[in-house]
């Protein structure tokens, strides 16, 4: 079996991820918050933990800002519908996600905001001068997809933040999260958004985002959060204001083991893999008559995640993912959620294959998934 799809979510997980996960849900089990026994208060300081953890991950000291989500899609619901307001006009680009785009239009049709969708290149690149002349005295926010879950596009956020001054920066970190390094106070983010089930190694159903102070939001939910339990008003206070219910411990013990797992490893020898693995695979690819890589151009190899499309001429993605399938090699096909995105790089409305490496590929991998395609292509 060769994994080729990590930008979905990984796979496997490492250890540390498989033991934090069973020792909870062995050992602890218990609900945090809502009780004061011993192990509702272990449960507790398991999810502070991996607050602590996360917010320092990320760049940032404040860790009730740090708010836990069920996925990246539930963040960017909570920063957009929970920021913006009818009048308000936002900027973002061609190569967004449809949990940034389903969202501005729900906004657009219901709730009387505008959007400008700053066009990209064909690899998926936005110029910051283009962003800056998008914004007006109306718009409350700069929304960017920081990594393309398509081409593997990293945008520029420092360039972009400059641009726009002091217009709220939203960005979907989702790819680039626990692959190369999220500075949010270096980059002058001011509300992140990721899920946690890619490169952070944790389960699927744990995301989160982090609202940079000066800034709120109105709450997406409302319920039981643990505290002031005697109103039926809900708490202003972070991060119970913009978390209720029952958290997702076991997922979020899970993300306690991913970041152990990174930081015994390191990042920087994360992300150092997982880009000669995506050298290996882009040079390999474009060595097969007929195989049309998008992106991963002359840029640099810093400007691209370990995400790669291609499609075989002549053929459909959904034929070549099954003819892949049959090998016991997985990717995906389509359209990735990213409609817009394809439109921008050429491959609306059929789609594309994506393979997307990640830190347990072997090379061996890489180089067997190329030969596949090269005899599915019949070359």
């Amino acid at each position: 079996m060769i994994y080729l799809d990590n930008a979905a979510t990984s796979f496997p997980k490492p250890s540390e991820t498989v033991e934090h996960l069973t020792n909870f849900v062995a050992n602890v089990g218990g609900n945090p918050g809502r009780s004061g026994h011993t192990l509702s208060l272990e449960a507790a300081r398991i999810i502070f933990e991996a607050r602590e953890r996360l917010t320092s991950f990320i760049g940032m000291k404040d860790s009730e800002r740090l708010i836990f989500t069920q996925n990246g899609t539930e963040s960017l619901n909570a920063a957009l519908l929970g920021l913006l307001k009818p009048g308000d006009h936002v900027v973002t680009t061609s190569m967004e996600h449809n949990s940034v785009m389903r969202p501005l239009e729900f906004l657009r049709q219901g709730r009387g905001i505008t959007y400008t969708a700053v066009s990209c290149s064909s690899e998926g690149f936005v110029d910051p001068e283009h962003i800056a002349r998008a914004v007006t005295p109306k718009t409350k926010a700069v929304v960017i997809n920081h990594g393309s879950n398509v081409t593997g596009a990293v945008q520029p956020l420092s360039g972009i933040k400059k641009s726009i001054g002091a217009v709220c920066l939203i960005v979907d970190a989702c790819q680039t999260i626990g692959s190369t390094a999220v500075d949010m106070e270096g980059l002058g983010v001011d509300i992140l958004c990721f899920s946690c089930h890619k490169s952070l190694f944790a389960l699927q159903g744990v995301g989160a985002l982090y609202v940079r102070e000066g800034i709120d939001l109105v709450p997406l939910k409302f319920g039981g959060t643990g505290s002031r339990s005697e109103s039926i008003e809900h708490p202003m206070f972070l991060p119970d204001r913009y978390e209720c219910g029952t958290p997702n411990t076991p997922g979020i013990a899970s993300l306690l083991g991913g970041l152990t797992f990174i930081e015994k490893e390191g990042l920087s020898k994360i992300e150092a893999r997982k880009q000669r693995l995506r050298t290996r695979l882009v040079e390999g690819l474009r060595q097969v008559p007929g195989v049309h890589v998008y992106g991963h151009g002359g840029r640099g190899t810093g400007s691209y995640l370990a995400i790669v499309s291609f499609n075989i001429e002549g053929m459909l993605p959904s034929s070549a993912g099954y003819e892949l399938n049959q090998r016991e090699m997985f990717v995906r096909i389509g359209l990735h959620c990213s409609p817009a995105a394809h439109q921008t790089v050429g491959t609306f409305p059929g789609g594309a294959l994506r393979a997307s490496p990640g830190y347990f590929t072997e090379e061996t991998d890489i180089d067997a998934f190329v030969e596949a395609v090269r005899e599915i292509a019949g070359t």
